[in-house]
């Protein structure tokens, strides 16, 4: 319920008239919100941070200085069309970050909740973003990227328009993704290389034993048992118990447009992700 929280707006502030302001918000000197931006309960926008567009900036979110948000997209098909960007709750919006605004009529540029973007990464025009991603600094998501729950993004990595990254991934930084990252997978480089299935995140998000197994399974059959994707897909779902995500994995590789990243030319060594098998 709402407390009656004081907004608190520097006088050096620009906030323009229609702009949509929650109640605890603060607004810190020389940041700039535009008319048609609204900033819900307890957001604080930082100094020189630039709000911008039809942009929606949930409860608890922090945006740091000079971040740019809701600016108009960089892709050159862009016409003028009402767009949106929507942030979730309790994210962090770190220094230099852009955000752009969407590309195509009523199309929306999505960040979900608690997610974490670090100093100098750049969301493109028809992105989203799941709840709890993290991107580290300076990772770059060109046009209709889509980055799964949970995962994380490594410094300095480049992902290509209309690529996956599926939840719990961890992608290392310096790498290069120009197509799909299977879910809970950990990898990174130029070229990519697996390490196989993310097992100390997993762990730490408390995923059974029994589940992990699976997914370790599901990887060996997609990726080193030298099946053509569909027959590997098939035999995943004849031979493996059928967890939600050993379900959601299938679904993901099924569903692919870009293809999967790596399934050619993946690391030949299998111990990386064997270690589950002799645990508790």
């Amino acid at each position: 319920m709402s407390q009656n929280l004081k907004t608190n707006i520097h006088p050096l502030a620009i906030v323009e008239p229609g702009a949509i302001i929650g109640e605890g918000v603060t607004i810190e000197p020389f940041a700039v919100v535009k008319a048609t931006v609204t900033l819900k309960d307890r957001v604080v926008i930082k100094s020189h941070a630039y709000i911008d567009g039809y942009t929606t900036i949930d409860e608890d979110t922090i945006i740091w200085p000079s971040a740019s948000v809701g600016t108009k997209t960089q892709d050159l098909k862009f016409r003028g069309e009402k767009t949106f960007v929507t942030i979730g709750k309790r994210c962090e919006i770190r220094e230099f970050v852009t955000i752009n605004s969407s590309c195509q009529e009523n199309s929306e540029v999505k960040i979900g909740d608690d997610c974490l973007i670090m100093a100098y990464c750049h969301v493109a025009h028809n992105c989203e973003l799941g709840n709890r991603v993290i991107m580290s600094n300076s990772a770059m998501l060109a046009g209709h990227v889509v980055v799964e729950d949970c995962a994380i993004i490594g410094g300095m990595t480049p992902v290509h328009q209309f690529s996956r990254i599926g939840k719990f991934a961890m992608v290392g930084g310096f790498s290069r993704v120009p197509k799909d990252i299977p879910p809970f997978t950990v990898g990174g480089g130029f070229p990519y290389k697996f390490g196989g299935i993310n097992i100390i995140g997993l762990k730490r998000h408390k995923f059974p034993l029994d589940v992990r197994v699976a997914l370790s399974k599901a990887f060996k059959m997609t990726y080193r048992s030298g099946l053509h994707l569909d027959e590997a897909l098939k035999q995943i779902e004849q031979e493996i118990e059928p967890f939600d995500e050993v379900k959601h994995w299938v679904d993901f590789c099924r569903t692919s447009k870009r293809g999967l990243l790596g399934l050619q030319g993946v690391t030949k060594q299998g111990g990386e992700d064997s270690e589950e098998y002799f645990e508790e």
